[in-house]
């Protein structure tokens, strides 16, 4: 009885302790960059994505402005966009926005594995000869006398099939 006294005790001093403050707790689940995490991205396959931009933002007519940039996913990417857009699944954000957040230096190491195609007139894009995996789709897009947005949207690629994809 003396035992369970004491070790409540002290469970009690550690949870009174722990309430006071102090630096949090280094968060174990920090992704790192790691180039082999890339690896299958680069695997030739006979997938495709084929997109279209189609935002209406304001009730103003938006257009593909620049690349379209495809990134594959891995831990680091995952928690790199969720920094960035506020999610890892969709998201439709002023550029501002997105380059007023903090995240590690994007490395050439990392520019490597990313893929980049541009729209056509149409807002069309697509990318060709991609392996089975989950990749992030960002197209910036403009509007007159507008700031610019970026749009990302998660997508899967699987089974040799094409994949359709809107950016709204």
């Amino acid at each position: 009885m003396k035992k369970l006294a004491l070790s409540a005790l002290a469970l009690g001093s550690a949870l009174a302790l722990s309430a006071c403050g102090g630096p949090p707790p280094p968060n174990p689940m920090i992704a790192v960059f790691n180039a082999t995490d890339f690896a299958w991205s680069t695997m030739a396959g006979t997938n495709e994505i084929e997109g279209q931009v189609s935002y209406f933002g304001g009730a103003r007519e938006w257009t593909c402005a620049g690349s379209v940039g495809l990134t594959p996913e891995t831990a680091w990417t995952r928690q790199r966009f969720q920094t960035l857009y506020g999610s890892s699944e969709r998201a439709a954000l002023p550029a501002a926005v997105v380059r007023a957040r903090t995240v590690s230096e994007a490395t050439d190491d990392y520019r490597a594995f990313v893929r980049n195609t541009t729209c056509d007139r149409s807002g069309r894009f697509s990318f060709e000869g991609l392996p089975d995996g989950a990749w992030f789709v960002i197209a910036p897009v403009t509007s007159d006398g507008a700031e610019p947005v970026v749009l990302m949207r998660r997508v899967e690629t699987r089974g040799g099939r094409v994949t359709m994809v809107t950016l709204d």
